[in-house]
This record gives structure tokens, sequence and C-alpha cells, in this order.
């Protein structure tokens, strides 16, 4: 039966078309929301908004954010959408720090979201949401304190030996050899992660096939679908759920889940009390059954797998990245990295050749190279909040709406000139004592800034250093004819990770 003409070919062209008209307007709405605003924006694409280069792979989440960042400078901020979610993107640092530490009850939570039924991301402490997140986050806290830290390092220690044996299985005497560094380097923080969170001893550095070790390739696959379920995370939030995407695969899930549960009940058996999170969460578990009023978290079940599991994934991947980043700065640069290991060498004349946690702590430069190293190759590019109330922005008529994402580039930030001369030249020197003091604040904050800052920043810095003094007093790093030079940051994932792996001669020092 025909409708509009006396054909129903036709009709049916007809109101394809129109459908199609329809859905065009609908989903392009909102687009001119910041320029009938007075902000600065830039054009969507209708149906994708501005996201067509991270869905698509042609650039990493965290360049595409700096690319915003970049696209108008001298602006405080940039309005950009995410399919039709109108979002803005701050420069002025000055409204970063309103945003991320002074006006923090405006912006208490994350945009990132997981989806609920995937318990192992959404009930974490990084992807949880307020007031709960509060709470959690309180009562986690006590886990990384440098008197805690200390305790760790025994266990830390053993990790680094378990390093020197396995270094000492190549044979890099004489011209050495030429050395994959960032598999090595997230074998061994595999390893610092599975003593210091669960309490095992994981031996992924001399067992590639561990457990540990293929959960964490799991998790890190770098494939178009795993992509973009991470980045459904942090740019679509509302598809997570429908289209079904998880965080951890079923085999992942299984496993971490089995982990956990034989950490804690092995440590009930035994009575064994250590100062680790398996610990911690045992206890918060016992006082969550031991008290009346119950309050909105469980700590059972899966809600205590996730925060495990989240301790483990944030914490083997990002300190891994510094440190084989670390080593091919110094590679590349090696009068940076004659000064370090000279540093390292005299503070060990100082312990008896002791490796302590003081020691470790306390090398300025070391902590210098790890400052800028962690400037140029931040593990998340970028933070992310939302508007939990209508904000107006201080100086300006401007107000950010409540629901309204809100996005910092940290490498827009730390690539820009005005704050890093020269930003892609490395150089430790931007972080003496001097230089931090001459910066404007909230212009580098590697492990974000305000109430949400990273939680495991300090064992994060503990174990890179740790791994940097064990291989820099022993071997001596070049670049080789398959290093890549410079870097290639893969499009392919949300976090920093070089494209095709970093490869350095390695050379066992002469023994003085």
């Amino acid at each position: 039966m025909t409708v509009i003409t006396n054909y129903w070919t036709l009709d049916s062209v007809i109101l394809f078309t129109l459908l199609i008209v329809l859905v065009y307007f609908y989903v392009t709405r909102k687009f001119g929301y910041w320029k009938n605003r007075g902000v600065i924006e830039i054009k969507p694409t209708a149906f994708i908004g501005n996201l067509g280069d991270v869905l698509t792979a042609k650039r990493s989440a965290a360049q595409w954010v700096q690319d915003i960042y970049n696209y108008e400078a001298g602006s405080p901020y940039v309005g950009f959408y995410l399919f039709d979610q109108p979002c803005l993107l701050i420069r002025d640092p000055e409204l970063v720090k309103n945003v991320l530490v002074r006006d923090f009850d405006y912006f208490q939570d994350r945009y990132a979201r997981a989806n609920p039924e995937d318990k192992l991301a959404s009930a974490s402490l990084f992807l949880i949401k307020n007031p709960t997140w509060k709470m959690v986050r309180s009562k986690l806290t006590p886990i990384y304190t440098p008197a805690k830290l200390k305790k760790m390092f025994e266990l830390m220690m053993e990790v680094g030996d378990d390093l020197d044996t396995h270094m000492e299985s190549f044979d890099l005497s004489g011209q050495g050899e030429n050395l994959e560094m960032k598999d090595l380097c997230v074998r061994f923080t595999t390893d610092m992660i599975g003593t210091t969170t669960y309490g095992l001893k994981v031996n992924s550095l001399n067992n590639p096939e561990s457990e540990f070790r293929k959960c964490g390739q799991d998790i890190f696959r770098l494939t178009l679908y795993q992509n973009v379920q991470l980045l459904s995370i942090f740019f679509m939030p509302k598809f997570a759920k429908p289209l079904g995407f998880k965080l951890f695969s079923e085999n992942s899930r299984n496993f971490l889940r089995q982990t956990t549960w034989d950490a804690l009940a092995e440590r009930e058996r035994s009575g064994i009390i250590r100062d680790d999170l398996v610990g911690l969460l045992g206890e918060l578990r016992k006082a969550y059954y031991d008290n009346l009023d119950k309050g909105d978290f469980e700590f059972d079940g899966d809600n205590l797998v996730a925060q495990l599991a989240i301790f483990f994934t944030a914490g083997f991947e990002s300190s891994s990245t510094t440190l084989s980043l670390t080593l091919y700065e110094l590679a590349l640069n090696p009068e940076f990295q004659t000064r370090a290991r000279d540093e390292i060498i005299k503070g060990l004349e100082q312990t008896n050749g002791e490796i302590t946690y003081d020691l470790v702590m306390n090398l300025p430069y070391l902590d210098m190279a790890v400052s800028e190293t962690l400037r140029k190759y931040p593990p998340l590019g970028f933070l992310d909040r939302v508007a939990n109330a209508d904000y107006k922005v201080p100086n300006c008529d401007l107000i950010i709406e409540k629901g309204t994402p809100v996005f910092i580039s940290m490498t827009g930030l730390h690539y820009d000139p005005q704050y890093f001369p020269n930003p892609d030249k490395y150089d430790p020197e931007r972080f003496t004592e001097k230089n931090k003091k001459l910066r404007k604040s909230c212009v580098y904050f590697p492990f974000g800034e305000g109430p949400h800052i990273c939680i495991g920043m300090r064992i994060g810095l503990l174990q890179v250093k740790l791994g940097l003094v064990k291989l820099l007093i022993k071997y001596e790093f070049a670049p080789c004819k398959d290093t890549i030079i410079p870097l290639r940051i893969s499009p392919k994932c949300l976090t920093t990770t070089s494209e095709e792996g970093i490869f350095l001669n390695v050379k066992k020092l002469a023994t003085k």
C-alpha cells in the first residue's frame, strides 16, 4: 500500500530519506552549544562529534586530548563533543587548580564510568562515585604510608634480587645484548605488585608464562576491540552496558577472583599479618561484618576483588612504562645516565653497599630523571571530571552546567612551551628545587592532583627507582639498531605505550 505517491518503492525512498534527516537533526541538536555561550569550539561531525580519530585508532586518547588543548593557544578552555555530548577542555592552570583542588566539591567524580554489571571495574576505587568513593578512599589510604612502604621494602628487595638473577641469564659482557626492555620491566613490576598487593611470589621474571603475567597481557592486549572497550569507560560510558563492554575478560575475572580469595583464606588460616593490600582488605572485611551499621558499601565479594584488581592493573603497567622509558631516555642521553649512576654509587658508599629504602628515596638526580620521564610520558595523559552542580567559572560569565564532562590534558600542559621550554627535549634539570619553585602550579601532575591524586603514587615511584638503582649500578644502556628514535606512541592503547617495543643494548659494566 502506498502512502505518499502511487509507487511503494518511491514511498520507501522518501520515508527512508526522511528518517535519515530526522536522525541527523536529532544527533546534531546540541552542536553549537559552546558557540552559543561564547566558547571556542571544535567543529563536530554528525553521529561521532569530535571522536573520529580516536574511534579509528589514528590517535591515542591522550594525543587526541592534547590536540584539543593545542587547538586554540591562549584560550582558557575549548569546547568539543563526544558524540552529541558537549564537553569542555580547560587549559588555564588556575582553572585547572579550581576544578581539581579548590572547588573539588563541584567536581567530585570522574566522568569515566564502567558497565555497572562489570563489578570488578565499577566497584573499584578508580571508578566508584561519591559519597562511596570518599569512604572507600579513606579506608584504603593508609596502605601506602612511608612507614608501611619501609616495611614492604624487604619484600621488594627480594624481587630486586630476582631481577639480578634474571639479568645474569643473559650474556651481557663484551658488546652486550640487545634486549626488549618494556617486557622485562613489565615482568619486574608484575612481580613487585604481586608481592606488595597480594603477598605472593609471582616470579614472572623467570617464568614469562606465569598466570599473573598472562592476566596482565590479557588486560592490555592491543586489539581494536579491547581499545574500544577501554575508550568506552572514559568517552562513551552510556554505551558500555548496552554493548556489554567489560574491562576484564572472563579468564581475567576468574583468575583475579580466585587469587584474591585464596590469598585471604591463606591469611586467615596461617594467622600471618602483613602490611599489604590483602591484609588491609581482610581487616576491612572483618570490621564490616563486626559492625552492625553496615553502610552502603559491602567490603566483601567483588567489591573486595575490584580493589585488588585495579591496584594490580594500574600498578604494574604504569610503573613498567615509567621504568622502561627512563632507561630509554638515559640510553639516548649518556651524560644523564652517567650522572645518575655516579649519584647511586656515591650513595652506596655511604651505606656500605647496602640498598636501603632511604637511599632509594633520597637520590635527587634520579628523582629528577624520573620526573622528567613522567613529564614526557605520563602513563595516562589526561584527567576527566564531571560537574555535579552548576559551576560559575571565576572572573567570567561562563557556567559549566551540571552533568558537563570536563577534561584536562596532562600532555598538553606538560608539552606547553610557556611552562616547559623546548618540551620535546629530555632534560632532568627542569626538576631542580629551584626550577620547581619557579614553575606555575598545576602545569605538571603525572599522578593527578587534589583529592583524586593517585593513591599508589609513592609505591609506584619506589619500585621504579629501585629498578633503576638495581640496573644502573651494573649495566650500561645504549641505543641499538632496533631502537626507535623518536619513540612512537601506540594509537591503539589508552595508556602511554610504545608502538614497537623499547629495544636497547645492555652491557655489563666492568666491576670496580
